[in-house]
């Protein structure tokens, strides 16, 4: 985790979170990561561990991920860990003004592009800077961006631009998670410009996003390739941290619902009740689902590898995954 100080922008500070993979050598047990929540909570991950080397089989592939309206970088740790296990660097922002603490920002589209961007420019740069943890690592000509909710907006607006902001040229593919990608955020002419491989992921009964991802792909036909992936019976926090989350505070903590207020919680127990039950489409195939197809897309559309296209078809649902609706132009 590093502060980026975004001198073109009066000093605007970002809090990123970066996970990497690192070779076998360099591999350790643990201790393991402890992601911070609000309060003075962490969660622990199962397999990440901090200030390890990068890896050396590098100049590798680059992503950054935006978190949601209101949310947190470390929303989709799940997420970040699958992708760096398959040899991606990712970097999370907290989009400062539009946190889960910090909800000062009245005009908060208009700093997300340009938070990505200099995301980039600060990985580039260190890629650059001798001695530095990333030198040599980070490969220029391979960045994609991938978010959740708000963060899917964002994803969109790298390509398309958005609230001012002109689409960033470094960005080679994108993934949106659940976005806001209709028409109160994108013109079909800005949909239309778009060229760059773009994926779309959402739920079934997610019905706003589920909305605005149709809008999104009856108005991208210049978009190569264009892919929209639809889970039956996931909503729109499937794809989060939410039960993870959650069930630290119920089963390790021993903190019930009604005192989550208490902790800065009270705006996880719809979600969690909606998403976390028995009742409902499992949340660890949710993420199964998510990683597969987002390590299957940018596997294929930033390293050109060849051999995951087999995933990115309607014929690899249909015979394997039925819960997928796979439908590509």
């Amino acid at each position: 985790m590093f502060t980026l100080v975004d001198d073109a922008r009066d000093g605007r500070e970002l809090i990123v979170n970066v996970w990497y993979p690192v070779d076998a050598t360099d591999a350790q047990d643990g201790p393991r990561t402890e992601y911070p929540l609000q309060s003075v909570f962490t969660l622990p991950s199962e397999v990440a561990v901090d200030d390890l080397p990068v890896s050396s089989e590098g100049p590798l592939a680059f992503l950054v991920f935006s978190h949601g309206f209101g949310g947190i970088n470390t929303q989709s740790t799940q997420l970040m860990e699958a992708l760096a296990s398959h040899g991606f660097i990712v970097a999370s922002p907290e989009h400062t003004g539009n946190t889960a603490l910090d909800g000062s920002d009245e005009s908060p589209a208009e700093k997300r592009v340009p938070d990505v961007s200099a995301v980039i420019d600060e990985m580039f740069a260190r890629a650059n800077t001798a001695g530095d943890a990333f030198e040599g690592r980070v490969d220029e000509s391979k960045v994609g961006v991938l978010g959740h909710s708000f963060g899917g907006s964002t994803a969109m607006g790298m390509v398309a631009g958005w609230a001012g902001a002109d689409p960033d040229p470094r960005v080679k593919a994108i993934a949106v998670i659940a976005g806001g990608v209709g028409a109160g955020n994108f013109s079909e002419e800005a949909l239309a410009a778009v060229t760059e491989p773009t994926l779309l992921f959402v739920g079934t009964l997610d019905p706003n996003a589920l909305e605005n991802h149709n809008y999104a792909f009856d108005r991208m036909p210049n978009a190569e390739p264009l892919f929209k992936v639809e889970v039956t019976g996931a909503n729109h926090t499937h794809f989060a941290n939410v039960c993870a989350i959650g069930n630290l505070l119920i089963d390790q903590l021993m903190i019930p619902q009604d005192s989550w207020p208490t902790f800065g919680a009270e705006a996880l127990i719809q979600p969690y009740n909606d998403t976390c039950t028995d009742e409902v489409f499992p949340i660890t195939e949710a993420h199964r689902l998510q990683n597969l197809y987002m390590v299957a897309h940018f596997k294929r559309h930033l390293l050109e590898q060849t051999g995951y296209d087999r995933f990115l078809s309607a014929s690899y649902a249909t015979a394997n995954e039925p819960a997928i609706t796979f439908v590509t132009k």
